[in-house]
């Protein structure tokens, strides 16, 4: 599946972005993979975290490391950013945000995550709360339009598998 949108920033930007369902690594082809983020679910709630500095909800995630993989990036991202542990995961799709003149490449995957502990804090202080919701009522709180649409419902048939 491919879907071509536009994401509206609150900077009032635009971009380009190719969305492309995908189920493994291998199909990132020679990519390079600059974020992640994560569809975490715990029991029948999804995790979404709260950037305090953006003042924004978002899905866990961020950039990659050197050396890392996709996979290993969304792990870290998700302990540091909800002190969850990551169970078991699948790879969902990749997107292509065209800004100016680069190419921002991010994938998104599914995972089934338990809590170490208690959220404290995030070690690079960006996440300030995280919350666990219904899964339908993510678009309350973080709206990627129609790929953010496809992916949830992507996600949602991935839990059940896991």
């Amino acid at each position: 599946m491919e879907i071509k949108s536009e994401i509206h920033t609150s900077k009032s930007d635009s971009f380009e972005v190719i969305y492309r369902d995908i189920d493994s690594e291998c199909e990132l082809k020679d990519k390079i993979v600059q974020g992640v983020h994560a569809y975490c679910f715990y029991k029948d709630k999804l995790v979404i975290v709260f950037e305090g500095e953006k003042n924004h909800w978002n899905l866990p995630g961020g950039g990659r490391e050197k050396g890392e993989t996709v996979i290993e990036a969304s792990i870290r991202e998700v302990h540091e950013e909800s002190n969850m542990k990551v169970l078991r995961y699948r790879l969902i799709g990749y997107q292509d945000i065209y800004e100016a003149d680069k190419i921002i490449t991010q994938t998104r995957i599914a995972c089934i995550v338990e809590p170490y502990g208690p959220f404290i804090e995030d070690p690079d202080g960006d996440i300030t709360k995280i919350l666990l919701i219904n899964p339908w009522e993510l678009k309350k709180y973080v709206d990627w339009g129609e790929v953010g649409d496809h992916i949830l419902k992507r996600a949602i048939k991935i839990k059940e598998i896991l």
